[in-house]
């Protein structure tokens, strides 16, 4: 899954215009005119696709956190990540979305798909944990089934 296709699932799950995506990038900490919302929201084939960049999400990840969550108490900006793995786009996701791991193993069962506690907790530890796992796209996009059948019905 590209960024953009996650951008445009994302966009569904919380039903925000392209008004609201721009704020929510703004929170993030990155201006965006409402235009720029639509190049990104495009499909790949149109004309005013524009590919959206690791970091350009990340920001928008950010933003949906601050959007759903609040503002942490700390005035210091969140970290904005140059390269984003399925690892850190789903990190972002169970903050943003108060998910714990028995919502994570329901959502995914929403969606059809089963896993189990231990390997989920694997996608959460540090990079050089030796029980770390790489979370592949289809756990990804299964989460993102899930959050959209459970939040869109």
């Amino acid at each position: 899954m590209t960024n953009n296709d996650m951008l445009r699932r994302l966009r569904y799950i919380v039903d925000f215009t392209n008004s609201q995506m721009a704020a929510t990038f703004a929170l993030g900490g990155l201006e965006v005119s409402r235009e720029q919302v639509i190049a990104w929201l495009s499909k790949e084939e149109d004309v005013a696709f524009l590919a959206l960049t690791d970091s350009e999400f990340a920001q928008f990840l950010n933003g949906l956190i601050i959007n759903k969550r609040g503002v942490k108490d700390q005035a210091e900006a969140p970290i904005v990540e140059t390269r984003l793995n399925n690892n850190i786009i789903l990190r972002k996701l169970k903050i943003a979305f108060t998910l714990r791991d028995d919502d994570f193993i329901d959502l995914l069962q929403l969606a059809g798909f089963r896993l189990g506690k231990a390997e989920l907790s694997a996608f959460f530890r540090k990079p050089d944990h030796p029980h770390y796992r790489a979370c592949q796209a289809q756990v990804l996009r299964n989460v993102l089934k899930g959050l959209q059948l459970k939040l869109q019905p």
